[in-house]
């Protein structure tokens, strides 16, 4: 049991993660174990680095990005980013507060959190390096969405019943924290549910609208087919709505910030994208859609701030 447990985890690491459910510990979002705690220094840039983030969003004089931010180390899988949500200046919690899905571990279901920048970045793993995207949509799209998110009716609507790390795009048996962002994206710019529609009946209806708009989700390789089975062993990993031949080639497709920002690069002209990262020593502010170097080492054309 132990043996499976393990590797449930490793796939986990992978994929998606979730909070406890009080949002008063910022620093309590990595997946259900307890956060390495962090110390003064760590936290004093983590302040600042958020301060430089809101301090872009300010200035953007939009009053909603989509923004993701890097967690546990999944350069293996070719992935930067963990986890993405929504931040709103009109946020009731706090400006350029961040609307997402987490998994409750204390109540073992999915939830809608409003959390503070400064909280959202403590959910990073590892606090001497981290990486933040932010995208920025042209004003129709941008207001759009802007306003399905802040409206609680909608945003709920869209919220899945069951949680599963590894959900399957097309499937509303599960979602995870992205797949719930790819889905009000698709309420606010896709063909609206009718007032009668179950948020079951909305949550396909937004599935059918990316898949016919070309949505890609992210390939995951799964490298032992004991992780395809884990399901039974971790009650937030499924299989059973992945396609039977994805599960024969040991193959997982989920939502992912890249599979989001991807999208919205090849559907929305005009979007643009700024990216964030930072070291002990310094952040980096990178415009367009390539990356910044891994390492957080800056291009000819970025801007460097000293801690």
């Amino acid at each position: 049991m132990r043996r499976w447990r393990r590797a449930a985890r490793a796939l986990l690491a992978a994929l998606c993660f979730g909070a406890t459910s009080s949002v008063s510990h910022a620093a309590a979002l990595r997946y259900c174990d307890a956060p390495a705690p962090l110390n003064a220094a760590q936290k004093d840039r983590l302040f600042r680095f958020g301060a430089l983030v809101k301090a872009e969003l300010e200035q953007s004089g939009q009053g909603l990005a989509l923004i993701a931010r890097s967690g546990l180390d999944l350069s293996r899988f070719g992935q930067r980013y963990s986890h993405a949500g929504l931040t709103l200046k009109a946020s009731l919690n706090a400006p350029w507060s961040v609307r997402q899905l987490y998994y409750a571990c204390e109540e073992r279901k999915p939830r809608l959190f409003d959390q503070g920048m400064a909280g959202f970045l403590l959910g990073t793993d590892d606090p001497s390096i981290g990486y933040i995207s932010l995208v920025f949509l042209p004003e129709d799209r941008a207001a759009a969405l802007e306003r399905a998110a802040l409206d609680n009716r909608q945003a709920l609507q869209m919220l899945g019943a069951t949680y599963s790390a590894n959900a399957y795009p097309f499937d509303a048996r599960y979602q995870n924290c992205n797949q719930w962002v790819a889905e009000l994206l698709a309420y606010a710019w896709g063909d609206p549910p009718d007032d009668s529609d179950t948020g079951h009946d909305a949550r396909v209806r937004a599935q059918a609208w990316l898949r016919a708009q070309g949505y890609t989700p992210t390939r995951f390789e799964v490298p032992s087919r004991a992780l395809m089975f884990a399901g039974g062993f971790v009650p937030w990993l499924h299989s059973d709505d992945h396609p039977g031949e994805d599960i024969e080639r040991m193959v997982y497709r989920v939502s992912m910030p890249a599979s989001i920002e991807a999208f919205v690069q090849a559907q929305v002209p005009g979007a643009s994208r700024v990216e964030f990262c930072h070291t002990d020593r310094q952040v980096v502010v990178h415009r367009g859609w390539e990356p910044i170097a891994e390492g957080c080492v800056p291009g000819a054309q970025d801007t460097v701030i000293p801690f």
